[in-house]
This record gives structure tokens, sequence and C-alpha cells, in this order.
């Protein structure tokens, strides 16, 4: 089981986790948000500011961040054809030097896209998050 930290108040992040958890056929993705508010109390061992600043994973013991945390998660699903350019050695490096550039900038990208898209950010409570629309969970049990 992947268990991916992801901001949750950002419209961006949240319809990618969405969109991932829509190819979740086996439940091999856990989402967690990191605005949970028991958050501290149940994963101790994530530092929240850092988590928001880049994306945070654990799979099998092994702790992921950033493009690794995609990677591994779209390998998981069946579309890690989708990202595996981003692991390809001229490639990796421009493109993880991208990443954080927009992870650092997320709020106004994500503002900006979410205006044009309509896209929102996931409604969660105690824990599970849902699609506002079909009040669908998309977490994993």
């Amino acid at each position: 089981m992947l268990t991916i930290f992801y901001d949750g108040n950002c419209p961006l992040c949240s319809a990618e986790m969405r969109s991932l958890k829509k190819h979740d056929d086996n439940n091999v993705i856990k989402l967690v948000n990191l605005h949970n508010k028991n958050f501290n109390q149940l994963y101790p061992g994530i530092n929240i500011n850092r988590a928001m600043q880049i994306l945070h994973g654990s799979f099998q013991g092994e702790s992921l961040l950033g493009l690794e945390v995609t990677h591994r998660a779209w390998t998981l699903v069946g579309k890690g054809f989708w990202v595996a350019p981003l692991t390809w050695p001229i490639i990796k490096p421009v493109s993880h030097w991208v990443y954080l550039l927009i992870a650092r900038f997320r709020q106004p990208i994500s503002s900006a896209i979410a205006k044009i898209f309509k896209l929102e950010p996931a409604v969660c409570q105690s824990g599970g998050c849902f699609e506002k629309t079909t009040n669908t969970n998309h977490r994993s049990k």
C-alpha cells in the first residue's frame, strides 16, 4: 500500500488525487490530507511543513518524495507509462526541478487553474476524503 500525504486545500493537488483514485481499482493507494485535524497524532513521523513543500509518500516502509511518489502511484494503478519519462536519466533532473518550482508556487498556480477548470479541493471529514458532488469515498480503508 502506498500512502500519499497531500495538500487537500490545493485544488490541483486534490484533482490529481481524485484522478489517481479513479484508476485505483485494487485500493493500493491511501490518501491522507495534511490538513486533517488529527494528522499530527496519526502520523507523527511526517513533518507537515516539509510535506507542504514537497509531496510525501510511504511505500513498504520506504519514504518517497516528490516525483518518486507520483511515479510509484501511477505505476501501482497501471498507468506508469504516463509518468515513465520522469525517471529517464536526461529528463529526471529537469522534471524534478520543474516539479519543485510548481510545488513551491502551487497555491497561485492551482488557484488560477481551479478558476479556469472549476476545480475544488477535496472535502475531508474525520480523515476521509470525498468528492463534494458525489460524496464518494476516495480514501482506502
